[in-house]
C-alpha cells in the first residue's frame, strides 16, 4: 500500500480495571455502557486508512472518543488491541526505543493550546523539533526561519510567545510541526481556543499550507463547519465508534444513520456541495457547424432560451433566443458572429456558494466543464436554489420546473447532428460529452 500514509484496524482503546477483558466482551456484542463504571472504552473498534497528502478529520461530540483516538495513533495512549501502522511501521507492541524514533522522525503534533516554551524565542521554538533530532544548530535555524517565512512570522523570529497574540502562537505550534519534516502531522482540536475570525483565518492558512507542502494530515474537531471546510474526508465518532467515514459532501447529503443526520443539519451547506451535486445533463448543446437555423429549431423544440456550442466536443460559447432574433431582423445568418464566447464557466469541485452570483448574471444554465472544456453538465438556477433546502440525499429538481424557469428543457434531449437534422434521444447521449 505505497499510498498509505496510515493504517489503523480493529484499534481499541480501554481505561480502567481488566482492559483485555473488556474489549473480549465488546467483541462478543457488549455496549459501552455495560463496562462501566470499572471500565471506560474510550475507543472501540476504529479501522480507516489515511492516504498520504491528505487531510483526514476526526469530528465528535466531547466524549465520542476523538481526541483518545489521536493521542493513540502516536502512541501517548498505548492501545489495548488493534493495529496502527505509520507507513510501514507497527506501533501497538513497538519496543520504547522505536516507539521515540516513529516519534521523531514519522509524526508531529500540534495541540489546542499551543504548548510552547516561553522562555525559549519563537525561531528555537520552531526548530525544537530538529533540536531534538540532533540537527547542527546552524542548520535548524535556517530552516525554522523559512518554516516562519512560509507562516508569515518571519518578522517575530527573536520575540517570545507573550508577545504573540492567540493566533500568532498557534501559527508558530504549526511550523513547530512543520519544521520537524515528519510526514504526518496530528492536529488536535488545533484552533478551537481561538476567536471566530482568527479561527477561519487559520482554517484557510492550514489549506493553503496543505496545498503547497502535502503533508499527511489527521484533525481532530467537534465543530461540524471547520470539519467540513478542512476534510478531504471526515470520519465522525459517536460513543468511541466511528459511525461513518466519507467525504463532506457523502456526509452532508447521504448521512449514515440519524445521528449523523441531525449533526450535519445546521452546517452551511452552500460552502460543502459543490456543482457536481445539483449538476443537471446538458441537454440543449450543438455543434457550431449547425448554423443559426439549426440552433433556433433546437430552442423551438426543447422550449430554451439558449444553446451552448462545441466545436470538436469543446465549449466555445452560447447563443440565446434574443440574440437569433436579433440577428434574424437584420437578416444575419453567421452564427459565429452572434456567438457569447465569454460565458462563466465552472467545474466539478466549485462549492455551490460561488456558484449564486454568476448564477444571477446569467440568463442560461451555468455550464460544467472538465480541463479541457468538454460539458459535464449544468447548474440550472432552480436546481441551485432547491440544493439550499433539501435536508439529505439526492438534489431533485421539480418536474414542472421547466415551466417557471425558462432555464430548464422539458423535453428529454435533442441532438444536432452536423447536417442540422434533429432526433430526439435519452439525455445521456447528448454531443459534446453532456449527460
Amino acid at each position: 500500500m505505497p499510498n498509505i500514509a496510515i493504517s489503523v484496524k480493529h484499534l481499541y482503546k480501554v481505561f480502567g480495571k481488566h482492559p483485555r477483558e473488556a474489549v473480549e466482551r465488546l467483541k462478543r456484542g457488549a455496549t459501552r455502557d455495560e463496562l462501566l463504571p470499572a471500565t471506560t472504552a474510550a475507543v472501540i473498534d476504529a479501522s480507516f486508512e489515511v492516504e498520504k497528502g491528505e487531510i483526514f478529520v476526526v469530528m465528535g461530540l466531547s466524549g465520542s472518543g476523538k481526541s483518545t483516538l489521536i493521542r493513540t495513533l502516536n502512541g501517548l495512549n498505548e492501545p489495548t488491541a488493534g493495529s496502527i501502522k505509520i507507513g510501514d511501521e507497527e506501533l501497538v507492541d513497538a519496543s520504547p526505543a522505536t516507539l521515540r524514533a516513529i516519534r521523531r522522525n514519522n509524526i508531529s503534533m500540534v495541540f489546542q493550546h499551543f504548548a510552547l516554551f516561553p522562555h525559549r524565542t519563537v525561531l528555537e521554538n520552531v526548530a525544537y523539533g530538529l533540536e531534538v533530532q540532533e540537527v547542527a544548530r546552524e542548520k535548524r535555524e535556517k530552516l525554522a526561519y523559512e518554516i516562519l517565512q512560509t507562516v508569515g512570522l518571519a518578522e517575530w523570529a527573536n520575540a517570545y510567545p507573550d508577545e504573540l497574540s492567540g493566533g500568532m502562537q498557534q501559527r508558530v505550534g504549526i511550523a513547530r510541526a512543520l519544521c520537524a519534516e515528519t510526514d504526518v502531522l496530528l492536529m488536535d482540536e488545533a484552533f478551537s481556543a481561538l476567536d471566530p475570525l482568527i479561527r477561519r483565518e487559520m482554517q484557510e492558512e492550514l489549506v493553503e499550507l496543505q496545498s503547497s507542502l502535502g503533508k499527511t494530515i489527521v484533525f481532530i474537531t467537534h465543530d461540524l463547519n471547520e470539519a467540513m471546510f478542512l476534510g478531504d474526508r471526515i470520519a465522525v465518532m459517536r460513543d468511541g465508534r466511528i459511525v461513518q467515514i466519507g467525504t463532506p459532501e457523502d456526509i452532508l447529503t447521504n448521512p449514515a444513520d440519524d445521528y449523523v443526520e441531525q449533526f450535519v443539519q445546521d452546517v452551511d451547506r452552500s460552502r460543502v456541495l459543490t456543482a457536481s451535486a445539483v449538476m443537471q445533463p446538458a441537454r440543449a448543446v450543438a455543434p457550431i457547424s449547425v448554423g443559426i437555423n439549426g440552433v433556433a429549431k433546437i430552442m423551438r423544440e426543447m422550449q430554451v432560451s439558449g444553446v451552448f456550442l462545441t466545436d470538436r466536443n469543446r465549449l466555445v460559447g452560447a447563443v440565446t433566443e434574443i440574440q437569433v432574433a436579433r440577428a434574424a431582423r437584420h437578416g444575419n445568418v453567421s452564427l459565429a458572429e452572434i456567438i457569447d464566447r465569454d460565458i462563466e464557466t465552472v467545474s466539478t469541485d466549485t462549492v455551490l456558494s460561488e456558484l449564486f452570483e454568476p448564477a444571477v448574471d446569467s440568463s442560461l444554465p451555468l455550464p460544467v466543464v472538465d480541463e479541457n472544456r468538454r460539458i459535464l453538465g449544468v447548474v440550472p438556477r432552480v436546481a441551485l436554489l432547491s440544493s439550499m433546502t433539501t435536508t439529505t440525499g439526492a438534489i431533485d429538481v421539480p418536474e414542472d420546473a421547466g415551466e417557471h424557469d425558462p432555464q430548464i428543457p422539458v423535453v428529454d434531449a435533442v441532438v444536432i447532428n452536423e447536417h442540422g437534422a434533429t432526433t430526439g434521444v435519452p439525455a445521456t447521449t447528448t454531443e459534446g460529452g453532456a449527460q
